[in-house]
């Protein structure tokens, strides 16, 4: 997921300029080139950097919490996996860059993201639905 984050990455800025817009489907999904040097929604502008060390350190807690829990998880194992492949996509842009390359624009939303946001943001949806299923389980089970 990283690599394919990279690639497209390179794409935009090798046939975009910042603030091109290219339809790709009218209403669904336009591509849209801009640099964002702060967090989600473009908050905290010109922190790049520091968000680059917030993946790394957040990539570092992710392997030792595995390599400390029983590997019997497999959906939090599979959403783990999408935020550390989130995390280190959007991470190296930060840490060379100060910035990461948005472009894609779903809808007549305002926000802009790339492959590393929508695998973050599944990495976030998997797990949330996992703990939603540990929990009724548990209330399942009987207590004695």
């Amino acid at each position: 997921m990283t690599a394919v984050d990279q690639i497209t990455k390179l794409i935009v800025r090798l046939n975009m300029q910042v603030g091109d817009t290219n339809l790709f489907r009218e209403g669904i999904l336009r591509f849209t080139y801009y640099q964002n040097s702060g967090a989600a929604r473009s908050s905290f502008q010109g922190y790049g950097r520091w968000f680059g060390v917030l993946a790394v350190v957040f990539i570092v807690l992710v392997l030792y919490y595995r390599k400390k829990q029983p590997s019997n998880r497999r959906w939090l194992d599979v959403g783990l996996a999408f935020l550390v492949a989130g995390a280190a996509g959007n991470g190296v842009e930060r840490l060379l860059f100060g910035k990461v390359t948005d472009f894609l624009q779903f809808g007549s939303g305002q926000g802009i993201m790339n492959i590393a946001d929508l695998s973050i943001n599944a990495g976030l949806l998997v797990i949330i639905v996992q703990q939603i299923l540990v929990s009724m389980r548990a209330r399942k089970k009987p207590s004695y």
